[in-house]
């Protein structure tokens, strides 16, 4: 039986060699919550970003 992956939309990309580190991708994300958006703050090593995401389809 194959395993599906959840589809994940990316609301934002924030570079990790900034002075403050992942601080804005949390902040934006926090503010997501707060509007009732589930969302997920995660590493791409590839680009070097913090990517704030969300398994829910947005408009």
């Amino acid at each position: 039986m194959a395993t599906a992956t959840p589809f994940r939309t990316v609301l934002e990309r924030f570079p990790a060699g900034g002075p403050r580190g992942s601080w804005p991708a949390e902040e934006f994300a926090a503010a997501q919550r707060a509007q009732g958006t589930q969302v997920q703050v995660v590493m791409d090593l590839r680009t070097d970003q913090f990517l704030v995401v969300t398994d829910t389809t947005t408009q």
